[in-house]
C-alpha cells in the first residue's frame, strides 16, 4: 500500500485514512488473509495512481490491527510495524500492488560499539526532549526504559520532525550502526536548533517586552480615559496634538520648542502633576496666532466715514489715524503706530479705540491695566512656578486670535508698583516699536512679533504716565466738549441709543435743544458726556414709569403718546436741579477773583477771596491748599509788598494787617501752579479796595519780580471759562501759541487777552472809577 508524505518504521503504530480504491482492496485482503501488508511510501505525493517507479524500494511490514469504515466512504485503519523489507520485483495484478519482498533484520548481538551507540541515542534524545517542549514525558519516560537498541532507534525516529525523504534515508541505511550514527547526527543538529531558537526567542521577548508594555498601558489608559468621557470620539489624543503641532504655522524655533515639549510630553505619566503643565504650555503655543492676520482691503473714505458716524469731533486722533491707514494703503508692512489718548472721564477715548478697528477691519482687544502692580501681569509668570500662566499681552493675543489687531490698553496712567514689580517698565518692552518685534514673555520663553500690533493707550493725564514710557508714544490730547458739541453729541449719538435701550420708538421722545442744554447746564458738570447719558437714560425710565397704569398696564392712548420734554418739562421728571449754571459772580466784587484750574476730570472756575484784618502781619490760607499754592500764595504777597509804593500802599502795610486767603469748597483738595496771579489780584483788589470784574477769568503763574509765566491744560479751562458763562480770560503770553489747539467755536465766543506781567493782570482785571489810575508816579 503506497503511503503520501509519511513514513511508518517498525515498532510503531500509527493510523491511516485510506481513501484510494487499490489501497483499500490492499487493506482488506491482508485483513482477510491475516497476513502483513508492505507500506511504502511515494516519491511524489501528488501522484494518485502510482506506479512501481513512482515508490521507494524500501519499506515497513505492518500488521492491521484495526478497519473502521466512515460514511465519506473512506477507511481509518490502524497499523503496527514490524520489520523492514525491500521490494525484489512486482507481481502482475490489476486490483492492487503486489511484490516480492525481502525481509531485512538486524544484527542485535551486543557489541561494544553497540552498547556505546545505544548509550549515546538515549542520552542525546534526552537533551533533546529537554529543549523541546513538544515531546511527551511518557516517550521519554518509555525511551529511558528499553533495552532493545533496536526498538529505541525506531520509537525515536517516529518522534523526531523531520521530512519525508530524510526518514525514508534513515529506514534503507542498512547496518543498525551506522543508522544510529546518522539519527545522532540528526539529534545533535535538531538540538543545536533549539538552542540556537531559544537564544533568538529571549532577544526578541526582550526587545518586545518594553514596546508591548507601554502599548498594553497606553491601551489601558486610553480606555480608562474612554469610561469616564475624557475621550469620547476614541481618537488618539496624542497623535492629534502632535498633527496639530506640526500643521500649525509658527516660526521654526517656536515649532521646535512645541515637538520637543510634545516629546517629553509623551514619555511622562499621564497623572503626573508635571504633564498639566507642559500640556498647558503646548497648548499656549498653539494657539497663539503666529500668522494669521486680517487682510480686510483699507478704503480711506470709508473709514472717515465710519469714524464719524461713530464720533463727534475729535478732530486730531482722526486726523493722526486715517494718516496711519493712508500710509499703510502705500507700504505692505508698516510698523505699528503707539498713540496715547488723554484726556478727561467720558470723552470718548475707550470708544474711539473700537471704532479704529471696525474703521481698519481689524479685530479689537482692550486689558485695562488700572490698578495693576505686579510686574507678571504683563509678563507673564516663569515656569518654575505653581499655576505660572502668560502675561496678559500674550492672554489677550490668543483671544483675539489674530497678529496685527488693534489693541487697547486702557487707565495706562493708574498703574502702581510694590515689592512685586514695575509694570510700567515692563510695558516699555511691548510699547517700543523697535523692540516689541521680539517681546518676549516669561511663561512663553520665546521672542513673540507685536510690531503689527496697532496699540493705542488711554490715559486721564500725563503725570501718572513715567517719562520713559511716555516716550514711547504719541501723545494726543482730547479735551472735553462744549456746550454745542454735548447738544449735537445728545441728539445724534445718546438719546436714539437710551430711547432704543428703554424700549421706545425713535419718535416717542422728542427732547427739543432747550430741554438738552437745560440738562448739560443744570444736571451735569463734566468735560465728557458720560453723566449726560446717565440723566438722559434716568428721563427715559420715569417716562416709562408714566405710561403704566396703576395696576401695571399700559393703556392705549399711553402706549400712543408722544412726550415733547422742552425746558419746562426737564423739572418735572429730573427734579431740582443739581447745579447752578453760571459760576461767574452776578456783581462786581472787592478781594474775589475767578481763577481756571485743571482737574483730571476737566477744567473748573476756581474763587479765590482775601480778607484784611488788623493785626500784626500774620498771611493765613485756608482751603486745604497744596504746598505749590500755598508757595504762590507767598509769592504774590512779596509781589505785592515789592509794588508797594508804585501802587500806592505805605511800605509797613503788612505789618497792620492780618490777611486771609481762602478758597471756597474747603474741604477739596487743590494744587498747582496756575493760581499765582489769581492770588495776587485778589490781594491787590483787597487792599486797594478796588473790585474785580465778575465776568473775567484767569490763570498763570507769577514771579517776585511778577512775571506771568506759562501753564497747561489751556483748552479745558476756557471750555470751563466758556460752561461757567465767562466772557473774558487772561492767559500767559506763552501760551498764545496753544490757543491754535482750542476749538474756534470757543475762541470766537471768548475775549482772550494774554499778558506778559503782572502789572498788565491789574490793568484788565480792576474796575477802576473814572479818573482813577492804578499806579503812582
Amino acid at each position: 500500500m503506497p503511503l503520501r508524505d509519511i513514513v511508518i518504521f517498525p515498532h510503531m503504530v500509527a493510523p491511516l485514512v485510506v481513501g484510494r480504491k487499490k489501497s483499500i482492496q490492499a487493506l482488506e485482503d491482508a485483513m482477510e488473509k491475516k497476513t502483513d501488508i508492505l507500506l511504502v511510501t511515494q516519491r511524489k505525493a501528488t501522484i494518485d495512481d502510482p506506479a512501481s517507479d513512482d515508490l521507494y524500494s524500501f519499506g515497513t511490514l505492518a500488521t492491521v490491527m484495526q478497519l473502521l469504515r466512515l460514511p465519506d466512504g473512506t477507511i481509518k485503519a490502524l497499523v503496527e510495524g514490524k520489520n523492514r523489507a525491500k521490494i525484489i520485483s512486482y507481481v502482475p495484478k490489476d486490483d492492487f500492488l503486489q511484490a516480492e519482498v525481502e525481509e531485512r533484520i538486524d544484527n542485535l548481538e551486543p557489541t561494544t560499539e553497540l552498547i556505546a551507540f545505544e548509550r549515546e541515542l538515549r542520552k542525546f534524545f534526552e537533551q533533546y526532549a529537554t529543549s523541546n517542549k513538544k515531546i511527551a514525558k511518557e516517550v521519554v519516560s518509555s525511551v529511558k526504559s528499553m533495552d532493545n537498541p533496536l526498538k529505541m532507534l525506531n520509537v525515536i525516529c517516529a518522534h523526531l520532525p523531520l521530512k519525508s525523504e530524510e526518514k525514508q534515508e534513515i529506514l534503507e541505511i542498512e547496518p543498525l550502526t551506522e543508522r544510529i550514527a546518522k539519527v545522532l547526527e540528526v539529534l545533535d543538529r535538531e538540538i543545536e536548533l533549539a538552542e540556537l531558537e531559544m537564544k533568538i526567542n529571549a532577544k526578541v521577548k526582550m526587545r518586545m517586552g518594553k514596546t508591548q508594555r507601554d502599548y498594553y498601558l497606553g491601551e489601558k489608559v486610553r480606555e480608562i480615559q474612554t469610561e469616564i468621557g475624557q475621550n469620547e470620539d476614541g481618537l488618539d489624543e496624542m497623535g492629534e496634538l502632535e498633527e496639530t503641532i506640526k500643521n500649525k504655522k509658527m516660526p521654526a524655533l517656536a515649532k521646535d520648542k512645541a515637538l520637543k515639549e510634545f516629546k517629553k510630553l509623551r514619555s511622562m505619566p499621564p497623572m503626573s502633576a508635571e504633564t498639566t503643565v507642559v500640556r498647558n504650555y503646548i497648548d499656549c503655543i498653539v494657539s497663539l496666532p503666529w500668522d494669521v492676520k486680517d487682510t480686510s482691503k483699507i478704503d480711506i473714505n470709508k473709514a472717515e466715514k465710519i469714524l464719524d458716524e461713530d464720533h463727534y469731533g475729535l478732530p486730531k486722533p482722526k486726523e493722526r489715524i486715517l494718516e496711519y491707514l493712508a500710509v499703510q494703503t502705500q507700504v505692505k508692512k508698516i510698523k505699528g503706530p503707539i498713540l496715547c489718548l488723554v484726556g478727561p472721564p467720558g470723552v470718548g477715548k475707550t470708544s474711539i479705540c473700537k471704532s479704529i478697528a471696525r474703521a481698519m477691519g481689524r479685530k479689537f482687544a482692550r486689558l485695562s491695566l488700572g490698578g495693576v502692580r505686579d510686574e507678571a501681569e504683563i509678563r507673564g509668570h516663569r515656569r518654575t512656578y505653581i499655576g505660572a500662566m502668560p502675561g496678559k499681552i500674550i492672554q489677550s493675543m490668543q483671544k483675539v486670535g489674530v497678529a496685527n489687531p488693534v489693541f487697547c490698553l486702557d487707565e495706562v496712567d493708574k498703574m502702581s508698583m510694590d515689592f512685586r514689580g514695575d509694570p510700567s517698565s515692563a510695558l516699555l518692552e511691548v510699547l517700543d516699536p523697535e523692540q516689541n518685534v521680539a517681546f518676549n514673555d516669561h511663561y512663553l520663553d520665546i521672542d513673540y512679533d507685536l510690531s503689527e500690533v496697532f496699540f493705542i493707550t488711554t490715559a486721564n493725564n500725563l503725570h501718572g504716565i513715567p517719562v520713559p514710557l511716555q516716550d514711547r508714544m504719541e501723545i494726543i490730547q482730547i479735551s472735553g466738549y462744549t456746550e454745542e458739541d454735548k447738544l449735537k453729541i445728545g441728539m445724534g449719538y445718546l438719546i436714539p441709543k437710551q430711547l432704543e435701550a428703554n424700549g421706545f420708538k425713535p419718535n416717542d421722545i422728542q427732547l427739543t435743544d432747550g430741554g438738552i442744554l437745560e440738562i448739560i447746564r443744570r444736571y451735569t458738570r463734566e468735560a465728557g458726556v458720560r453723566n449726560l447719558e446717565r440723566i438722559i437714560a434716568s428721563l427715559c425710565r420715569k417716562i416709562a414709569r408714566e405710561r403704566l397704569k396703576k395696576n401695571g398696564r399700559t393703556t392705549k392712548s399711553n402706549k400712543n403718546k408722544k412726550y415733547r420734554i422742552g425746558v419746562q418739562s426737564v423739572g418735572k421728571y429730573l427734579g431740582t436741579p443739581r447745579y447752578r449754571y453760571g459760576l461767574a459772580e452776578e456783581n462786581d466784587e472787592i478781594g474775589l477773583t475767578t481763577g481756571l484750574a485743571w482737574t483730571e476730570v476737566g477744567g473748573e472756575l476756581l474763587q479765590i477771596e482775601a480778607t484784611l484784618m488788623t493785626g500784626a502781619g500774620k498771611l493765613t490760607i485756608t482751603g486745604k491748599l497744596g504746598e505749590v499754592m500755598q508757595e504762590s500764595a507767598q509769592a504774590a504777597l512779596s509781589y505785592v509788598r515789592s509794588r508797594a509804593k508804585v501802587l500806592g500802599l505805605d511800605e509797613d502795610f503788612y505789618q497792620k494787617l492780618d490777611i486771609h486767603i481762602h478758597v471756597p469748597e474747603g474741604a477739596i483738595p487743590k494744587d498747582g501752579p496756575s493760581a499765582g496771579i489769581t492770588i495776587a489780584t485778589t490781594l491787590v483788589s483787597a487792599l486797594l479796595k478796588i473790585p474785580v470784574k465778575h465776568h473775567m477769568a484767569m490763570t498763570g503763574e507769577i514771579t517776585l519780580r511778577g512775571r506771568v509765566l506759562p501753564i497747561g491744560g489751556l483748552t479745558e479751562k476756557l471750555l470751563a471759562a466758556k460752561r461757567g458763562n465767562i466772557t473774558h480770560v487772561l492767559i500767559p503770553k506763552a501760551n498764545e501759541r496753544d490757543l491754535n489747539d482750542v476749538p474756534v467755536k470757543i475762541r470766537k465766543s471768548l475775549t482772550i487777552d494774554v499778558v506778559n506781567h503782572m502789572d498788565e493782570v491789574l490793568g484788565h482785571a480792576l474796575l477802576l472809577q473814572e479818573g482813577q489810575s492804578l499806579f503812582k508816579a
